[in-house]
Formats: C-alpha cells, structure tokens, sequence
C-alpha cells in the first residue's frame, strides 16, 4: 500500500493505547502486508495482515480507507481467528 500519510482516528489511537499496540507496528503492517482484503460489512474499508514479532508473531489486522493518497487507520487489534501460515506447511507435499 502507497500513501503519502497516515492518518489515525480518535478510535484507532484509544485502540492503540487499550492494547498496547504501537504505531510502528501499524505501519509496518501497511508497509508490507502478509494480506489484504475487502471489509464485508464497510465496502471503502480495508484490512491488511501482518505477523509482529515483537508479540510472539501474533497477526495484526489494520482496518483503514485509502482517501486519495492518505491512509485512514480506523482501527487495529490482534485477530485471535487468523493463524501465521508457518513455512514449514507450505514445504509439505500434499496428499
């Protein structure tokens, strides 16, 4: 994801500070997502995933809305439904 700022709501940041969750973290995620994918319930809303090894590699899901070149952060928590893909799965054959 491409945007010259990023911009966090008055939500995001109490979300942040309730859950420990920093900035940086926030923003590598959006620098190099794991994944993207659509909201279903917000179709202008956006979710990127990514491991933070700080947090035992726990996956991050950064909600947000692209608004030209700005980045909108809504929220952001540790997704308890979503697993980090180990590499070792990806290396077994299947059958």
């Amino acid at each position: 994801m491409t945007a010259s700022a990023i911009i966090y709501t008055a939500h995001a940041l109490g979300s942040l500070a309730e859950r420990e969750i920093e900035r940086a973290w926030v923003e590598a995620v959006l620098g190099a997502p794991e994944a993207v994918e659509a909201d279903a319930k917000h179709p202008e809303r956006r979710r990127a995933y990514g491991s933070v090894p700080q947090r035992g590699g726990r996956i991050l899901r950064v909600v947000f809305v692209l608004e030209g070149d700005v980045c909108r952060i809504v929220t952001a928590f540790f997704d308890r439904g979503r697993r980090r893909i180990r590499r070792e799965d990806t290396l077994r054959p299947r059958g």
